[in-house]
């Protein structure tokens, strides 16, 4: 029962540190990646589909995404989309290829950005607070209901103590690197 609530814990605040590191990859720094575009809608023949359903998505360079539509009449639909998105990109058509260079960041931009990363990484480290509470509730109950005794118990809840302060401090980890990739010129 003790193994069921820790492993239960322990997947829990992996998929908190997961979701986090997805949430921080979308967050742009000054070089270009494909991921950037993973969010872009483009309407194809009357529904909203990814822009990676109907084009080849690829770096022509550290700043520049080129965006190859699989069929040539749906170049202008994805530039127009990818300009309309809330990423402050500008792409241009060039024959059949959309190319979008990245932008630099300013100085004032990436102080923005931090303050965005911090705000995830601390609503990551919340979501490790409340596994943590959650199991530690689980294990009173098991107390209460005379199903394990109370040095089980204080035990259990040292494991999972250990356990929050090693996702926390991986959280803390991938956040130090997300800020030093946005502040790096």
């Amino acid at each position: 029962m003790i193994n069921d609530v820790k492993q239960s814990a322990e997947q829990k605040m992996h998929k908190s540190l997961e979701a986090l590191k997805v949430d921080l990859g979308k967050v742009r720094t000054g070089r270009a990646h494909t991921g950037i575009l993973d969010h872009v809608q483009v309407e194809y023949y009357g529904s909203l589909v990814p822009i990676s359903q109907v084009a080849a998505i690829s770096l022509a360079d550290a700043r520049t995404i080129t965006v190859q539509p699989w069929e040539k009449n749906m170049a202008g639909k994805i530039e127009k989309a990818i300009r309309d998105s809330d990423l402050g990109l500008n792409p241009s058509a060039n024959g059949d290829v959309i190319r979008v260079p990245m932008p630099p960041l300013t100085e004032e931009r990436r102080k923005d950005l931090i303050k965005v990363v911090r705000g995830e990484a601390e609503g990551a480290k919340v979501a490790v607070r409340n596994v943590r509470r959650d199991a530690n509730d689980a294990l009173k109950k098991l107390l209460k209901d005379k199903e394990i005794g109370e040095d089980e118990e204080r035990r259990a809840q040292d494991e999972i103590q250990k356990l929050t302060d090693k996702f926390v401090a991986e959280i803390d980890k991938t956040l130090q690197a997300k800020e030093a990739d946005l502040m790096a010129v």
